[in-house]
């Protein structure tokens, strides 16, 4: 974000603001952008991954909290959204012509994109995936001969 007040401009990020927000003792604003907006993003990656990676290696364990972390997984991408509203939303309402105004930096379109992104990832994933491996492995048995 590109704030420009008195014809001064900074940019800030969001681990600059968390950094601001904690030097000047507001913990709990701090730790509520960065796990909003850092943690929660990274994880909801790394789970995805998780998931494909499973479904394609034919990992037959925990089948059920893969499906938990899936449902987590999806309930967690409608509230990604947050932070591209907070931006837009102060994009919006502070235009005070050359006294302040606000403007999304470059980053605010990537970090948009990777969670539209991770939105339709976690949307087209399909769960059924993680309990073939159990059906395959049941069909294997009732065909071996002892079966």
């Amino acid at each position: 974000m590109i704030t420009s007040t008195l014809g001064v401009s900074s940019s800030d990020t969001i681990l600059s603001g968390v950094v601001y927000f904690w030097m000047h003792g507001d913990y709990p604003i701090a730790l509520i952008i960065f796990i909003a907006s850092v943690v929660v993003p990274l994880v909801k990656l790394l789970a995805l991954i998780w998931l494909c990676y499973t479904v394609h290696h034919g990992r037959q364990q925990t089948p059920r909290r893969r499906t938990h972390l899936y449902r987590i997984t999806e309930f967690i991408g409608r509230w990604s959204m947050v932070d591209v509203f907070v931006v837009a939303l102060m994009v919006a309402l502070v235009q005070l012509g050359n006294l302040m105004s606000i403007m999304p930096g470059p980053a605010a379109l990537a970090f948009a994109a990777v969670v539209i992104i991770t939105m339709f990832a976690a949307k087209n994933f399909d769960p059924r995936l993680i309990w073939d491996v159990l059906e395959d492995r049941e069909q294997d048995e009732d065909e071996s001969p002892g079966g």
